[in-house]
């Protein structure tokens, strides 16, 4: 199939491009001029240059496209100003569906996130996974980010619902695995870790997933999806607590993890001094409130439609983590 990507330079996007070459698929790839594709060595795509909100270049990328693959995202925790972000999550949505529309694409599949999903919920003392149908409350959109993808994801469902466009939404969870590059938040306690900079944890918990298995789904979605479903990208057996991730880490590199663990509050009231600083300085602060406050819940899903109904596959999240190790110390984000 001719595919086109948008989002290419980032985390999943280049997995994604990787993924989809390999299985002889074309890719043409919108990139800004400015963007990073070291996550893009040694894979062939064709390039085009423009933004979300680029029409012309969305028209000359999407030319002859079968299928779309909007992975693009502005993904800051802290930000001066939030409406780069909503003009990029928002209106850069319904301008690349709309696009993928009108070139004829007969699927367009849209990369929204986990944080779009209702959140689990307490019974008996065990949190329970929730899965696609769980509704997200306002009360849970905690910063601008979450806020800008479920209005994004809002766009997507009523373009199908009103207009009929064949687009299928993904939720992805934690990824984690080689080529990222920038790397992400969830990366970057990789990179800490390895480089002995986390001395203490939060006591949060995520789906741990590995970024290959994300971009597998993404095409299986493409082959299998029904138009106007979501899907949870992630790993049955991959929800664990920040402790059980950092103790794999332990295992699999040698290097002891942290036992103290952080209060929440603790966490909260220096997130508030880091943020207080930052806008002064307007240097982004390392513990972003918004990340503060999304590591008070468990973000625990239950992936098991996309893994019966697509078929996604499932690395064991060790394996994924074992990879991310093996690829940051390879491309000089470890400290020697």
């Amino acid at each position: 199939m001719k595919c086109f990507v948008t989002g290419a330079s980032g985390f999943v996007g280049a997995n994604l491009v990787h993924e989809l070459v390999a299985r002889g698929h074309s890719v043409t790839a919108l990139l800004r001029p400015e963007s990073d594709v070291r996550g893009l060595t040694g894979v062939d795509f064709k390039r085009v240059t423009g933004d979300l909100l680029d029409r012309k270049a969305l028209a000359q990328g999407l030319e002859g496209c079968d299928w779309c693959f909007h992975v693009a995202a502005s993904y800051q925790l802290w930000m001066r100003n939030y409406q780069p972000m909503y003009q990029a999550n928002v209106e850069g949505t319904r301008t690349v569906l709309e696009a993928a529309s009108k070139a004829g694409c007969s699927r367009i599949i849209y990369t929204s996130t986990v944080g779009c999903i209702g959140l689990p919920e307490k019974v008996q003392g065990k949190f329970l996974p929730t899965d696609e149908t769980a509704i997200a409350t306002e009360a849970q959109m905690t910063n601008h980010y979450k806020r800008s993808k479920f209005q994004a994801e809002t766009v997507a469902a009523e373009l199908f619902r009103k207009q009929g466009l064949p687009i299928v939404i993904l939720n992805p969870t934690a990824p984690i695995g080689p080529r990222d590059v920038k790397p992400t938040p969830t990366g970057q306690v990789i990179v800490d870790f390895l480089n002995r900079k986390l001395p203490a944890y939060l006591d949060t918990g995520l789906n741990w997933v590995h970024v290959r298995d994300v971009a597998a789904g993404h095409i299986l979605a493409a082959q299998k999806g029904r138009p106007g479903e979501r899907y949870i990208l992630g790993h049955i057996a991959g929800n664990w607590t920040m402790k059980q991730m950092l103790l794999a880490l332990e295992e699999i590199t040698g290097i002891r993890a942290p036992r103290l663990r952080v209060p929440h509050w603790v966490a909260l009231a220096a997130a508030h001094v880091d943020e207080s600083i930052s806008s002064v300085t307007g240097k982004p602060p390392k513990a972003p409130l918004a990340g503060v406050r999304m590591a008070k819940y468990k973000m625990w899903f239950n992936p098991a439609k996309a893994v019966i109904q697509l078929g996604m596959p499932q690395t064991p999240p060790k394996q994924a983590l074992a990879d991310a190790v093996e690829w940051f110390r390879a491309n000089g984000y470890v400290k020697k």
